[in-house]
């Protein structure tokens, strides 16, 4: 039987699997943004299980990198949440590690989200403030065409 999984127990769920503060910062990071385009988009009523989604987008990555988006599934599963929650999650890695085909808006939202919040992640902690407060569209644009910044996968 699946239960709808609040925001206090995703963050338990997140925070038994990942350590790394860059990933749960990362996870932090798209949650808001998904929250963010639920309301943009016009899903409001549906914030709450977009920023869960994002928030739990990598759940797996830290300890099972080679199966991202794979193992995810059955931890999800084990831990009760509806197959829409875990279709959702899953469908980010589409083309990587998985044949789950974002579908819905908001699974193709978090496939854009989770890689532009890391690209721009990754580039505000290379400069000297370590923010993205100062940070800005030119210094992204120019990092990402360095071949050495995006040969990291």
């Amino acid at each position: 039987m699946s239960k709808k999984i609040t925001r206090e127990a995703a963050w338990e769920l997140l925070c038994q699997w990942n350590k790394e503060p860059f990933h749960l910062r990362h996870a932090v990071t798209v949650e808001g943004v998904m929250r963010y385009f639920a309301k943009e988009l016009g899903y409001t009523d549906e914030e709450d299980f977009w920023g869960i989604v994002g928030l739990l987008h990598d759940l797996d990555f830290e300890k099972y990198p080679d199966a991202h988006c794979v193992k995810v599934q059955e931890i999800l599963r084990d831990f009760g949440a509806d197959e829409r929650l875990i279709h959702a999650v899953a469908s980010h890695g589409y083309g990587l590690t998985v044949d789950i085909q974002p579908e819905h808006e908001m699974e193709k939202v978090l496939y854009a989200v989770d890689e532009l919040t890391g690209l721009i992640g990754a580039v505000a902690i290379m400069r000297p403030s370590k923010s993205v407060s100062d940070l800005e569209l030119k210094s992204v644009k120019k990092k990402y065409k360095t071949a050495n910044f995006t040969d990291v996968r």
